[in-house]
């Protein structure tokens, strides 16, 4: 690394350089402390947000602010680096992305994505992430895009109850054409606004009576209930437990940002859920899943 930097500095000798680090945990690392001591400003972001290697919205605007700022002093010679640590790759390629998207490098959030994602090998992907995060990358950075038609962003985070989740086609599972869902659900708690840390906010209790086996072949939709409170970045998690109910196998997961979601159904497709590497076979490609949002006490919209 030492010498990395001594190169940096020989090759822009009369440059600033600022570096965005994506790392693990509150503990400034190694890596972070030989670039400070190298005079080069430093910021820490981490890896992922509930397993899904994304930021929360309200990073993702520090992130981008910061980086406008850094770029556009006049009268200095700046320099952005961006530098991950161990597992880091994919929240990397999803900022700077992201960071292209915003200062008008690149136009189309799917062209711009995967032109970032071929920097490094396929393999180094599946690697790092059991799910391809594609989906949800692409759902934050048409968040990002929207930016300049909106008066305000990030807008304002509308608090709702995530009242279900519909599977209207069973995905196949079990081997047998079925499935035996449950549901977690992560993100800020809404009764503590003041607390910008994430968590469980539901999950489907492990007991017979609430994880049943759906088949196909039945051909009527699933209707998981939630019930939750949801307020800002939310991760919805939807697993598959095998008949024992002991093992799990994460089935699809999605995030979004409650900011975002203007009617009672957020309904996503096969293309926009994120699924374990090469498995889309398991889901049909008619596959639908239904987020039902709860916005008044007096409007029910989980119903089909």
């Amino acid at each position: 690394m030492d010498g990395i930097v001594t190169q940096l500095h020989d090759y822009f000798p009369d440059a600033s350089f600022m570096v965005f680090n994506f790392k693990e945990g509150d503990k400034r690392s190694q890596i972070s402390n030989i670039l400070t001591e190298s005079d080069m400003t430093v910021m820490d972001y981490p890896l992922q947000y509930e397993g899904c290697p994304l930021l929360s919205l309200e990073m993702i605007h520090h992130f981008l602010k910061s980086s406008e700022s850094w770029l556009s002093l006049e009268g200095q010679h700046n320099v952005l680096l961006m530098h991950c640590e161990r597992g880091g790759w994919p929240v990397l390629a999803f900022m700077l992305a992201g960071l292209l998207l915003y200062r008008k490098q690149y136009t189309g959030e799917q062209r711009t994505l995967e032109m970032v994602y071929k920097q490094a090998p396929k393999e180094l992907h599946h690697l790092l992430s059991p799910l391809n995060p594609q989906p949800s990358h692409l759902r934050y950075l048409q968040y990002i895009s929207r930016r300049g038609n909106a008066p305000e962003w990030p807008p304002k985070d509308i608090p709702f109850t995530l009242e279900c989740l519909i599977l209207r086609i069973v995905p196949n599972f079990d081997g047998e054409g079925g499935c035996r869902p449950m549901v977690r659900i992560y993100g800020q708690d809404p009764l503590a606004p003041n607390s910008r840390s994430s968590k469980i906010l539901f999950s489907t209790s492990k007991t017979k009576k609430h994880v049943r086996h759906y088949k196909q072949a039945e051909a009527a939709p699933v209707k998981l209930k939630t019930r939750c409170r949801v307020q800002g970045d939310v991760v919805v998690e939807c697993i598959h437990m095998d008949k024992d109910l002991e093992h799990e196998e994460i089935m699809f997961r999605v995030m979004f940002n409650t900011a975002f979601v203007h009617s009672s159904v957020l309904m996503l497709s096969r293309e926009e859920i994120d699924v374990v590497w090469n498995a889309k076979n398991q889901f049909s490609r008619d596959f639908k899943a239904d987020v039902g949002a709860y916005f008044f006490p007096s409007l029910s919209i989980c119903s089909w």
